[in-house]
């Protein structure tokens, strides 16, 4: 039996095998249909074998979302409502863990202008604004949590993942990268705090242990808990978590009880650069997403803002095969926990490659489930055949818009129902 094949198991989560879908978001939102919206998706990915589904962000306070398809997690009927589907998915041998987060500067109430003009509160920031940054939210209201409110948030990913517990989830991962609230701790671009929680890398990680020590509390000690950490790019002479701060990092959440690590590079920004590939032309192509982002955004100046993110990002961090080799090989030669690759995979030849040489201990696609469902069957079973995804990243404007997680490249969809493979 190949590693690919063997089980892992991951606090009180035994997954059947090392390949998982990784987190992105499937515009299911939080209505009363969230839950079949979920299971329209993870459902079909677990008959057809994936070990593992992390389901994407979900916010953990009812302001926080970083896009109107984001489901929230702010109470524990929305969390129960989700068990059926994590039913269907257990019932179809994977395993399912809720990503849960909030996204602080980058909430929607701050860009999104329909959310941002029923804002109750400020937007939720670590530290004032960078001098750089503070053109862009101009006119927009910015709170600085205090000592106690970064308390408070950590009790509330404690009861969120005990709520996930009694719903069934295997187990909880913290959105702690890609520029979200939890990233703007770890990152020295954004946090300039002088109390526990900002200064040394030791300092400022200190929020990932204040959070797992709240889940173990809350939701038990053996509860699966994972947690991605951040290498960032940023622009020159501006400071940034480097490759040896995250991979202190990765050995201080092991020492503070975290089950799993997944190290990925990400920007400051909430640009393209964590989904590199090519420039998102679904942006001025798709009819839909052009009438979804001028509502969004109807302001010609915030609107260009949003435009230049995924364009600069493409075109500065174009597709690479395994982008993130480098780090997981290094965090795995650092830290004795599983630790999940990410990034660019595509290939049984690459995941069976990262596997056999012991580099990591699961291996997760994303984007490329949204052309393929039926994905990990061709994994597992080693079939080299021609991958859908494309790497065009015309999926992830229709990700912060709000609308469903399927594939937007038009070649892409005419080859699978040529094939007989299409979905909605």
């Amino acid at each position: 039996m190949s590693v690919l094949h063997t089980p892992l198991r991951i606090g009180s989560a035994t997954i059947r095998n090392r390949l998982y879908r990784a987190p992105v978001l499937e515009g299911a939102g939080s209505g009363p249909d969230a839950a079949a919206a979920y299971a329209k998706h993870f459902v079909a990915n677990a008959r057809h074998g994936v070990g593992l589904i992390i389901q994407g962000n979900s916010c953990i306070y009812d302001e926080g979302r970083t896009s109107p398809g984001m489901t929230l997690v702010n109470s524990r009927e929305r969390v129960l409502a989700l068990g059926a589907m994590v039913e269907a998915v257990h019932a179809e041998g994977a395993s399912v863990f809720l990503q849960i987060g909030h996204g602080g500067l980058y909430a929607m109430e701050a860009w999104h202008e329909p959310h941002a003009s029923h804002r109750r509160d400020p937007i939720l920031a670590v530290s004032p604004l960078p001098l750089m940054l503070r053109p862009v939210f101009a006119g927009i209201p910015v709170h600085v949590m205090s000592t106690d409110e970064v308390h408070a948030m950590a009790m509330r990913f404690g009861e969120v993942a005990a709520w996930a517990r009694e719903a069934g989830y295997d187990g909880v991962q913290l959105a702690s990268a890609n520029a979200k609230l939890l990233d703007q701790f770890l990152s020295p671009f954004y946090n300039r705090r002088t109390d526990e929680f900002g200064g040394s890398v030791e300092r400022r990680a200190r929020v990932l242990q204040v959070i797992r020590d709240a889940i173990a509390a809350r939701a038990g000690n053996d509860y699966a808990c994972t947690v991605k950490i951040p290498v960032e790019k940023a622009p020159p002479m501006r400071p940034r978590t480097t490759f040896d701060e995250a991979m202190r990092m990765c050995e201080l959440v092991e020492d503070w009880g975290f089950h799993a690590v997944t190290p990925v590079e990400v920007s400051v920004f909430p640009d393209t650069t964590l989904a590199r590939g090519g420039v998102p032309k679904s942006l001025w192509r798709n009819e839909a997403i052009k009438r979804k982002l001028r509502a969004a955004a109807p302001g010609r100046w915030r609107r260009s803002l949003l435009l230049a993110g995924y364009v600069v990002g493409g075109r500065r961090r174009p597709f690479e095969p395994v982008w993130n080799r480098p780090i997981f090989t290094t965090a795995k030669r650092r830290v004795s926990i599983p630790v999940f690759a990410v990034g660019g995979i595509r290939t049984p030849e690459e995941v069976n490659g990262i596997l056999d040489a012991g580099d990591a201990d699961m291996v997760g696609l994303g984007r490329p489930f949204y052309a393929e469902p039926e994905l990990a069957e061709r994994v597992l079973g080693g079939d080299p055949a021609h991958r859908s995804c494309r790497n065009s990243n015309m999926c992830v404007p229709a990700q912060m818009l709000g609308m469903k997680g399927v594939c937007y490249n038009p070649e892409v969809r005419r080859e699978r129902v040529a094939l007989g493979r299409a979905s909605s």
